[in-house]
């Protein structure tokens, strides 16, 4: 090989390597060691036992790197979720969304009986957020939040104060009884 054509070979096998997923593969455990702070109100296991915090644990990776990016860049506004995550890197955020990703869901232990109006609402959740709404692809797992979470974010889409594009318009005509029916099953699944 001559000098130019090493040159043009190094350039190109940084530039592959650069867009290869083995470079930019999240790390679960520098993840695990990021979320010290996050378990006081996301609980140890990523299992929430307060309903003004979701679970993080068994979510979509895609969709938590979403959702921090959103806190950071101030899309979503939380005043407690932009300090937590602004001065988190992009490889903080791909490690810790994939640590949450790893955690399973919390146990099928609860004996509910399930609302079945709340059932025969949640048909246009899951054409978004999957069959069993445990979540697909950036949307997130709906299945096993605390209903006072699912709550409060419903009615943060349907009075706007947080954007969601689709979710602002299908809660628009969702009543607050529709919206708790909703909340009740889903977080009983």
């Amino acid at each position: 090989m001559t000098i130019f054509s090493l040159r043009q070979f190094t350039v190109l096998f940084i530039t592959v390597l650069s867009f290869s997923p083995l470079v930019h593969s999240a790390d679960i455990e520098a993840g695990k060691n990021k979320t010290a702070a996050c378990r006081g109100c996301h609980g140890i296991d990523g299992q929430s036992q307060s309903g003004h915090y979701p679970s993080l644990a068994g979510q979509r990776a895609l969709y938590l790197e979403n959702q921090l990016k959103a806190f950071q860049s101030g899309t979503r506004a939380n005043p407690m979720m932009k300090s937590m995550a602004a001065n988190l890197s992009k490889q903080d955020i791909k490690n810790i969304s994939a640590y949450y990703a790893s955690l399973p869901l919390g146990k099928d232990d609860n004996d509910t009986v399930l609302d079945a109006k709340g059932k025969s609402k949640v048909a246009m959740c899951l054409g978004c957020h999957g069959s069993t709404a445990r979540g697909l692809a950036s949307f997130p797992r709906l299945a096993g939040q605390q209903p006072a979470y699912l709550k409060k974010q419903l009615l943060n889409f349907k009075n706007r104060t947080r954007k969601g594009g689709p979710m602002n318009s299908i809660t628009a005509t969702l009543s607050e009884q529709d919206i708790d029916e909703i909340a009740d099953y889903l977080g009983n699944l």
